[in-house]
């Protein structure tokens, strides 16, 4: 297995798992335009998105999507993780662990001393994992508006 940044050749395959996430959290998932809108977010000259993937024989089992934003309260940026996700036949190997600590390298190269993210509350093999890894929960709703209805 291997864990490096994703490239223009991932992306079909970014969005299959997209899709199979999506689905795992009993989410819709509409594929229209995300090859080419996921292109544009990640590589483009301004992109602020990164995306790790975990390989293994040329197959992209899983991944993580994250950004640097700042939260005003602590007067200080921070990297929030957007999605963390994996094939069902390779969970439960170490991989999350490998995954998430080279988003804290990542982190502290970009001097934030902070990751946040989030995950269903019926998602309890996430939750046990993150406690497992030493994360803390806050309890939160999250709320969102549809601007395209």
């Amino acid at each position: 297995m291997k864990i490096r940044f994703a490239e223009k050749k991932d992306i079909e395959q970014l969005v299959k798992l997209c899709e199979l996430h999506a689905i795992y959290e009993k989410a819709t998932y509409d594929i229209k335009n995300k090859t080419t809108l996921l292109t544009k977010y990640l590589f483009d000259e301004k992109a602020v998105l990164k995306c790790l993937v975990v390989e293994s024989k040329e197959e992209i089992v899983g991944y993580a999507t994250f950004m640097k934003q700042f939260s005003t309260w602590d007067a200080d940026f921070y990297i929030y993780l957007d999605c963390l996700f994996f094939i069902e036949n390779v969970r439960g190997k170490g991989l999350g662990t490998l995954l998430m600590n080279e988003i804290k390298i990542y982190a502290k190269e970009q001097n934030c001393k902070e990751i946040q993210w989030q995950t269903p509350d019926f998602n309890t093999k996430a939750i046990q994992f993150y406690q497992k890894i030493g994360a803390i929960s806050k309890t939160k709703e999250r709320f969102y508006f549809n601007l395209l209805i």
